[in-house]
């Protein structure tokens, strides 16, 4: 399914009913957006992971302007105040009021953003291995702590020089290392990738961004899931982010890394679960 936000259309998907039978009514049940990761991937590896939760909510999967199945719009668009006021009228054109956002790494940077510049647009926020502010001073030791000197030096490689031939290298020796599961090679396979939006965010705004001073405006019971190992966002930046964003709950997950529900997909979905139903 595609919708019209502002200038560009952008394309959606759901799991899971919005109004279930109850006796004799309709129950309506939480709406959770659930914005992926990237940028340059699209929603479907969080759909795989993410899709059980259907039984509590109704989950919708956008993907960011520029990316997955949405219009290409233009690199001058491809910026997190587009990507910020774009989730504000994809929620506006579906009618969808406060619901809850979750953001998966990019995504949570987006849903951080908007939570920050509008105060009541969610009713809660989850925060999935993103970050407020980009530390490669963070991420390079932990590449190197996982998988050697050859994997600082390609994720660095990568991460200052965004380009195909790195990008490349990047996903054969660092992706690995993101998580403790392997990665099924279909569900990496079947991600509509433009990878041209990615390089465009690293060059620039990957590492200018910082949402630290802004984050105490974050009005909204907020979840922050964290991977003991995750290379890419460390655990120190989610410390640092649960100290920053008042009343925040983290919940740490041992032997997992980027995504915990991919690594502990039982034990994560059930804190998520319990933080969408509980009032």
């Amino acid at each position: 399914m595609r919708v019209a936000v502002g200038d560009t259309h952008l394309y959606f998907d759901v799991e899971g009913m919005g109004l279930v039978p109850d006796g004799p009514t309709m129950r309506e049940r939480p709406v959770v957006v659930c914005l992926h990761g990237g940028p340059g991937f699209d929603h479907s590896m969080l759909k795989t992971s993410l899709a059980p939760l259907a039984d509590v909510a109704q989950l919708v999967f956008p993907d960011h302007r520029g990316q997955g199945r949405s219009d290409p719009s233009e690199p001058a668009r491809w910026n997190l105040d587009t990507w910020i006021d774009d989730l504000r009228g994809f929620l506006e054109a579906l009618g969808l009021e406060r619901p809850i956002i979750l953001g998966q790494s990019f995504g949570g940077v987006v849903a951080m953003g908007a939570a920050i510049r509008y105060p009541d647009l969610p009713r809660k926020l989850i925060v999935s291995s993103s970050i407020a502010k980009f530390r490669l001073d963070r991420a390079l030791p932990m590449f190197e702590k996982l998988g050697g000197a050859e994997a600082r030096d390609v994720a660095e490689r990568y991460l200052i020089d965004p380009k195909e031939e790195h990008l490349d290298e990047f996903m054969a020796i660092c992706l690995p290392l993101y998580n403790t599961s392997p990665f099924d090679p279909d569900v990496i396979a079947r991600v509509a990738r433009r990878e041209e939006v990615g390089f465009h965010f690293f060059r620039g705004e990957a590492f200018t961004y910082d949402w630290f001073a802004d984050l105490g405006r974050i009005k909204t019971p907020t979840l922050i899931l964290a991977g003991e190992l995750d290379p890419i966002t460390t655990l120190a930046d989610h410390d640092d982010m649960a100290a920053a964003i008042p009343g925040s709950r983290l919940e740490v997950f041992s032997d997992a890394g980027h995504g915990v529900f991919r690594d502990k997909p039982q034990e994560a979905l059930a804190v998520i679960r319990e933080f969408i139903v509980t009032d």
